[in-house]
């Protein structure tokens, strides 16, 4: 481009300042944009790290994590009702002489549990939903028969049944040796809450109704 005269090199000089003016105002435009942008991120990163914490982010591997198959289920119930029997501990020393009522007949109640919860077991007030007997077992038979029965019955959600153990007049020396075992286990049974000698039409001395603890989870 020729300039041919002073006014036409002014006005070139003019035109140039007003472009580099121009490009200087678009140049700062564009740079407040940028900060503005950069600002309105921070602080949206600021509201997500109050919101759930502060992150960190993975390394980028390139590869896909397949989450592992969960466990198979494991028969957690059968395994500790297998357990239970495995520690079936009823003692035969535990004495459960001091624990037993003997007004007009014999019974036993938890501490905490109202006379008037024996007498009605006592009156019948209760349903017979389950029986077990013991005659003829070894002790160490009779005593995981028991443990077990109650323990079961207790899962199926009964609250009253019979324990019938004899009157152990077939025994030496015609002691009721089974007799005073079974009271003696039932008694350290955390299931049973009483138990009081049978009526007559029920066994009588030679059995015993037991109510037990309602079941948190009975199974049919």
């Amino acid at each position: 481009m020729k300039v041919r005269s002073l006014p036409e090199l002014k006005t070139l000089r003019k035109a140039l300042a007003e472009q580099a003016a121009r490009l200087a105002a678009e140049r700062a435009a564009v740079e407040a944009a940028r900060r503005e942008a950069e600002e309105r991120l921070h602080q949206d990163r600021l509201l997500f790290e109050r919101t759930v914490g502060a992150v960190q982010r993975l390394p980028h591997h390139g590869r896909h994590l397949a989450r592992p198959h969960p466990p198979l289920p494991r028969p957690q119930q059968r395994e500790l009702d297998e357990q239970a029997v495995m520690r079936e501990a009823l003692s035969d020393l535990f004495d459960a002489e001091t624990l037993l009522h003997t007004d007009e007949h014999l019974s036993f109640r938890r501490p905490g549990v109202g006379p008037e919860v024996a007498r009605k077991l006592r009156q019948g007030n209760w349903s017979l939903q389950a029986q077990i007997d013991l005659h003829g077992l070894r002790t160490d038979e009779a005593r995981e028969t028991l443990g077990h029965f109650i323990r079961e019955a207790h899962k199926r959600g009964l609250r009253c049944v019979r324990v019938v153990h004899g009157k152990g007049l077939g025994s030496p020396g015609k002691t009721p040796v089974l007799k005073s075992r079974v009271h003696s286990w039932l008694a350290q049974k955390s299931e049973v809450m009483a138990f009081v000698q049978a009526r007559p039409a029920e066994g009588g001395a030679g059995a015993l109704v037991v109510l037990l603890r309602p079941s948190p989870h009975p199974h049919h």
